[in-house]
């Protein structure tokens, strides 16, 4: 069993989501691995590490080259790798008669593995949730102008297949969002080892999940608006295109008819 003192966690959203069982295989050839419902557990030279199915990593009183050693050996089983990952930071120590967090420091009662991985449950959705609230608010700043142009003109000053392709990024990010929302509820491990569900929820409490989900919830409304006024506006593009290809058709037949 990994011991541990005082040292630091990292929590990092690498990707998408790791390739299974490819991953799976290669940890079972080369580290020590155990698999825990979504997660899978490593022991390393130094600390221990929690690989989550949806792309996250959560490092416990791991060195630097360690980190990076793993990082790099588990770097091919990642979608949509991320050059720059979605990073939280804390402290913890085994100290206390019972857990507890505060100022960004987790304080446990004793070296249980079992803890450890209630609690990156935890970290792991909060990170994963950062991605998603990074995403959102990138995809809505990079639209803002869609609804201050139509209030300031009544329309969209954009082409139809700018329209388009501005539709296809909301709609993908929103998508994305959505695919993976059940990624933010209890986890499955929970039910199988409740006991260990109020570590979870008190690491889940401090980091304001439930809040930041409903504050996710807002922009994943924004989006769908502006979703909306970018359908509305290209049907009105289309509709007026047709109105004066009617148009030009009829005054044709008027002048063959004159003639």
């Amino acid at each position: 069993m990994t011991q541990f003192a005082t040292a630091s966690i990292e929590s990092l959203a690498i990707g998408r989501s790791f390739v299974l069982p490819d991953l799976e295989h290669f940890l079972k050839e080369n580290d020590r691995f155990i698999r825990m419902h979504d997660a899978m557990q490593l022991e390393l030279d130094s600390g221990e590490a929690f690989l989550f199915d949806y792309g996250v990593v959560v490092f416990w009183g791991v060195t630097e080259n360690t980190k990076q050693s793993l990082l790099t050996k588990i770097q091919t089983f990642v979608l949509d790798s991320k050059i720059v990952p979605d990073f939280e930071q804390y402290t913890f120590d085994s100290h206390t008669d019972t857990i507890k967090m505060h100022a960004d420091k987790i304080s446990f009662a004793n070296q249980d593995s079992m803890e450890r991985l209630a609690v990156s449950h935890a970290l792991a959705q909060s990170v994963k949730l950062a991605e998603f609230e990074r995403l959102a608010q990138e995809v809505i700043q990079a639209h803002a102008h869609i609804p201050v142009s139509l209030a300031k003109t009544g329309k969209v000053a954009m082409s139809r297949k700018a329209i388009a392709k501005s539709r296809g990024v909301l709609f993908g990010a929103r998508g994305d969002i959505l695919l993976n929302y059940s990624l933010l509820d209890t986890p499955e491990f929970f039910w199988d080892y409740p006991e260990l569900e109020p570590l979870y929820t008190i690491v889940s409490r401090y980091l304001d999940v439930v809040a930041r989900i409903n504050v996710l919830n807002k922009k994943l409304e924004s989006i769908h608006e502006l979703l909306d006024m970018l359908a509305n506006e290209q049907n009105h593009k289309h509709s007026s295109t047709l109105e004066w290809i009617i148009i030009i058709l009829i005054a044709l037949e008027i002048l063959l008819f004159l003639h």
